[in-house]
């Protein structure tokens, strides 16, 4: 599994990128967003390891009926906070921010 999200374009900002990134990859047009957390990641991009920062925030969309996996996508589904299984996120970065929302989910 992996969560919607991407790299920022050049002179965008990370919430411009955030929108983006979610509506290209589901459709859905974010309304509200609020920054949550970060986490160091490293990725590997044709064979050399860049260093990154994971930027994990909490989004509201007005409209759900335009889920669709688009992009780079092969399935989109909703699961609660309280279902999501860490281990089943591929990357480590992920991962640890998946358990990082269970422990502050009442404060979303």
């Amino acid at each position: 599994l992996a969560l919607p999200g991407g790299f920022c374009d050049s002179y965008e900002t990370a919430e411009e990128g955030v929108k983006r990134e979610i509506e290209e990859e589901t459709g859905l047009r974010v309304s509200k967003m609020r920054y949550l957390f970060s986490i160091p990641n490293r990725y590997i991009y044709s064979g050399m390891e860049l260093h990154t920062m994971d930027l994990f925030f909490h989004c509201m969309v007005d409209d759900t009926s335009t889920l669709i996996a688009d992009d780079d996508v092969a399935d989109l589904q909703w699961i609660a906070i309280d279902n999501l299984e860490s281990a089943d996120f591929g990357l480590e970065s992920i991962r640890t921010g998946i358990e990082k929302l269970k422990d502050i989910k009442n404060t979303l």
